[in-house]
């Protein structure tokens, strides 16, 4: 049988609800997360909280106090990010109104102890610019660009355009509006539809290619993770190539970082995994991946400190395996050329995954659904851990519960 338990590698709450994962950061020998946090309920509301965890590894985590949660001027504290400047670290975040949630207002943090468990609130520092017809406004994404801070908010322009807005900074402390750093209409679909806002938008650089990653958003429904390759310059990105990173209806909100030895990844929100009776605790983080390319396809690959051997069983597989059910993770290496792979636990089928011309559709025979994802020839890496399964080739990535509540494939 499926275990319906907590994850072992995967990052949940204590009891409430968790969404966006949050500047995941190596400091002072200790990898930190903050994460979008409901406490004391298992639905999302605008509410929310900046919760903060910790990790030595990477896959074993420790919940520390709130960070932050809303009151002094503030209704709900939404996403945002992390930055350090030497001895002075400060986080952005999205200061929100219950009264219009939809444009939100940037705000700031400085912490008041070397764990980062207690934090200050300190100034707005942004807020939509007044010639702009601006919709929605949040999800503050804060990196260093040669010799001054740059800072990207997501926006909804006109109720028809997703936009990225290009601030600069030489203190991360005075902020200026730069313009729009990038855009596109909500009705372009060609090679990917990229939604009415782009939720989370942020940029870094992989391989000498600039790279914009964001979630597609539109009419308050959430969609799939999407990248745009091209050139950053002066606070304008240009997109030379649209892609689609994730597949299925979890993965989502990813937050950019660097591990310990500086190397660029990625971590999403899970949505739709929960504990058994749905009543302690939802939502997840995903194991941290490490990205590369691919010529013009983005890459995303479990971070190979999480799927170690000596914490999670590996699995070289051809057409079948047999899973143990020793409390661990499990991580399956699948050639995709063997057409069909058969993962049974005491027996009973638990996935199967059938290649097709440049797919795979894997299918959960006891959860009961099925789901096509896109694949080139590249191994498949499956990762199940509990009600997880996360599964990674090399043109894109899936996610989905393990048990009855189903998946789709859009």
């Amino acid at each position: 049988m499926i275990d319906d338990d907590r994850p072992t590698i995967h990052l949940t709450a204590r009891a409430g609800w968790i969404n966006d994962p949050l500047s995941l950061t190596w400091h002072d020998g200790t990898y930190h997360v903050f994460f979008q946090h409901v406490p004391g309920q298992t639905s999302w509301a605008p509410s929310c909280h900046w919760g903060h965890a910790t990790s030595a590894d990477l896959r074993t985590w420790t919940e520390q106090p709130v960070a932050l949660a809303p009151g002094e001027g503030d209704d709900g504290i939404w996403s945002g990010s992390l930055a350090v400047d030497g001895d002075r670290t400060t986080i952005f975040y999205t200061s929100i109104d219950a009264a219009d949630f939809s444009i939100g207002r940037i705000r700031t943090a400085t912490p008041m102890d070397a764990e980062w468990n207690r934090w200050q609130k300190g100034d707005v520092v942004a807020v939509p610019p007044a010639d702009l017809d601006v919709q929605v406004y949040r999800d503050p994404f804060v990196f260093r660009d040669g010799d001054q801070w740059r800072m990207l908010v997501g926006a909804n322009l006109l109720g028809t355009t997703a936009a990225a807005l290009s601030y600069s900074s030489p203190d991360l402390r005075d902020w200026r509006y730069d313009g729009i750093a990038a855009q596109r209409d909500a009705a372009a679909t060609d090679p990917v539809w990229t939604g009415k806002l782009w939720e989370c938008p942020q940029i870094f650089t992989l391989d000498g290619v600039d790279v914009l990653i964001t979630s597609v958003w539109s009419d308050d429904e959430l969609h799939y993770v999407a990248y745009g390759l091209g050139a950053w310059n002066d606070g304008v990105f240009t997109v030379d190539h649209w892609g689609r990173l994730t597949w299925g209806d979890s993965y989502y909100a990813p937050s950019f970082y660097r591990d310990a030895e500086g190397r660029p990844g990625l971590v999403f929100w899970l949505r739709e995994i929960r504990d058994r009776d749905g009543d302690v605790w939802t939502g997840a983080m995903s194991v941290p991946h490490l990205l590369s390319l691919d010529g013009d396809v983005l890459v995303a690959r479990p971070h190979p400190d999480v799927v170690r051997n000596d914490g999670v069983t590996a699995h070289t597989a051809s057409d079948r395996v047999e899973l143990v059910g020793d409390g661990r993770a499990d991580i399956i290496s699948w050639d995709p050329e063997f057409g069909e792979l058969q993962v049974t636990r005491d027996g009973a089928p638990v996935l199967t995954l059938e290649r097709t011309a440049g797919k795979v559709v894997v299918s959960a025979p006891v959860s009961g659904w099925s789901a096509t994802v896109v694949a080139d020839d590249s191994t498949v890496q499956i990762l199940i851990d509990g009600p997880i399964l996360e599964l990674s080739t090399g043109a894109g990535l899936f996610a989905a519960p393990l048990r009855s509540t189903a998946a789709t494939s859009q």
